[in-house]
């Protein structure tokens, strides 16, 4: 029972590599080998950027015997990253699996499928964990020792790495389980996360070669003080160099651990597995519904779909959030970027003021609601279709969307650099133009390539957003405008009509480009869409 349970389970979350949702059949061999040597191709290159960190640390934490330090900061981050590959994991298939009440009813032992669903979980951090485990200790055979009571210690370590996720993931995925019960507007909440974490690691990425380089440099100074204020530490890193002590202590810790969470996940899993969330009650009171025209319908309609699906939210509006970002960080430390700029670019007169623009021009590519927009209708197209509008009403709402956010924070952004930069009146208000006119362009010509190559047989959201050469293409065109805007300046010698001048002009051609894709989907556009 149990091995059928867990087949079934593996299958589930391995299901693409084998099956084709979209076109509703088995994948051929040749299809299943790509895909699973795209997934080794991945992981190897996860495991080698873990073993340069390896080889970075091994030598020299070994050379002053800081042995233990260096099993202790690979330890721990292969806990943080197999933690976080596998909660989500640990949210969806432990508590609140979509089968869940098909499989309780079923003569199933609900231990069996708890620890069917248990396994699952700990392959998924063995499998992330391991990564950065694994390297590193066969790193520190080679580089340092390789005696019995070192491999012994070392082999004992990764099990306890493994056990140690498996308990983290199961008591925050119960956390995530319990609070998404009781949220009301989840996708708001998915989004703010992820992009907590984004942000969390790429300052963590960035500033990850200074503080190795200040760790070996003070390595014995920062290893007394963990050995002091962190003595479980130390004993977790000592395992990995055959302390018996320590891997006594340790292992009686993690394997405690692990049956006191066992012990409170059996006491709840039934209801939370059974629990339909949270429910609100109101009272109805009688109140007059204000008419809205039909063009705020239809708007409203584009913002319900969009706030409505976190992978909308975080491929295709990610400028939303990133303007008024970048326009701060512009605005507090500006002035050592300006000084940057004008030395490097200073040949060319202005050049810094169009740098900034085309900035602000590279964020504003981030969103590209408009084009995945016409797919996202899906099977409900005839809904919109069906309604007392015209095709252009429909269009328009989609465009209008992206207009709105886009060009805010544009301007918040825009904002920012008045603090920084000293911009004339004529400069100020052709870099508005320009830029106003790069929001207009841009979602016309997303929702240009939305009507050209519409995919409305999706079977997850994620194909219109994520897998359509469209998509690639919006965001690949804000590339190219920027480079276009920087080469036509400093290499066309354009900066000899000066930064006024030239900034009006490229927004002149820039609109005359957004009223003809504004005839084309008018016209053309609207015919397509009737048609799909």
């Amino acid at each position: 029972m149990l091995k059928l349970l867990l087949k079934k389970q593996l299958a589930e979350i391995f299901r693409n590599y084998f099956y084709d949702a979209k076109k509703n059949r088995a994948r051929s061999k040749g299809g299943i080998l790509g895909y699973i040597l795209l997934f080794i191709m991945m992981m190897g290159i996860l495991g080698g950027m873990f073993t340069m960190l390896s080889v970075a640390l091994c030598g020299p934490l070994s050379a002053v015997g800081m042995d233990w330090l260096y099993f202790a900061l690979t330890g721990l981050l292969a806990i943080l990253f197999g933690t976080f590959g596998s909660v989500f994991n640990t949210f969806s298939c432990l508590f609140l699996s979509r089968d869940n009440d098909l499989m309780l009813s079923l003569p199933i032992p609900v231990n069996a499928l708890m620890a069917s669903r248990l396994l699952t979980v700990y392959l998924i951090g063995v499998m992330y964990s391991f990564v950065v485990i694994l390297p590193a200790v066969i790193v520190y055979w080679i580089v340092v020792s390789m005696s019995a009571a070192i491999v012994f210690g070392c082999l004992l370590l990764m099990l306890l790495i493994s056990v140690f996720v498996l308990t983290l993931s199961c008591a925050l995925g119960w956390v995530v389980a319990k609070i998404s019960l009781k949220l009301k507007n989840k996708s708001l909440i998915t989004v703010i996360a992820s992009l907590a974490f984004f942000g969390g690691y790429y300052f963590f990425y960035f500033k990850a070669q200074r503080l190795i380089q200040e760790l070996l440099a003070n390595a014995a100074e920062y290893g007394a003080k963990i050995r002091g204020a962190a003595y479980p530490l130390y004993l977790f890193g000592k395992v990995g160099i055959g302390d018996g002590g320590a891997m006594l202590i340790v292992s009686g810790v993690m394997f405690a651990l692990l049956a006191l969470v066992w012990v409170l996940i059996s006491r709840s899993f039934l209801k939370i597995a059974t629990s339909s969330g949270k429910t609100e009650r109101r009272v109805y009171k009688e109140k007059a519904v204000k008419p809205r025209s039909v063009s705020r319908a239809l708007l409203g309609r584009e913002f319900s779909r969009f706030l409505s699906s976190p992978v909308y939210m975080l491929n295709c509006g990610l400028g939303i959030v990133m303007l008024p970002i970048a326009g701060a960080a512009l605005a507090w430390k500006g002035g050592a970027i300006l000084s940057i700029l004008n030395e490097v670019f200073g040949a060319w007169e202005g050049s810094t003021m169009l740098i900034l623009c085309a900035l602000i021009c590279v964020l504003a590519s981030m969103n590209d609601m408009a084009t995945p927009s016409v797919s996202l209708e899906g099977k409900t197209l005839w809904l919109a279709r069906s309604l007392p509008v015209t095709p252009w009403q429909v269009l328009r709402a989609k465009l209008e969307m992206q207009l709105l956010l886009t060009g805010i924070p544009v301007l918040i952004c825009f904002l920012c650099l008045l603090f920084i930069y000293p911009y004339s009146l004529p400069q100020m208000l052709t870099t508005v133009f320009l830029l106003l006119s790069y929001v207009l362009f841009s979602g016309l010509f997303d929702l240009f390539l939305g009507l050209l190559t519409p995919n409305l047989t999706w079977t997850n959201e994620m194909m219109p957003i994520k897998q359509s050469i469209s998509v690639v293409l919006a965001m690949v065109s804000g590339f190219g405008y920027t480079i276009l805007l920087c080469a036509g300046f400093m290499l066309l010698d354009g900066w000899k009509l000066g930064i006024t001048g030239y900034l009006a002009l490229f927004g002149g051609v820039t609109l005359a480009l957004s009223a003809l894709l504004w005839f084309w989907l008018r016209k053309r556009g609207c015919s397509r869409f009737a048609s799909l």
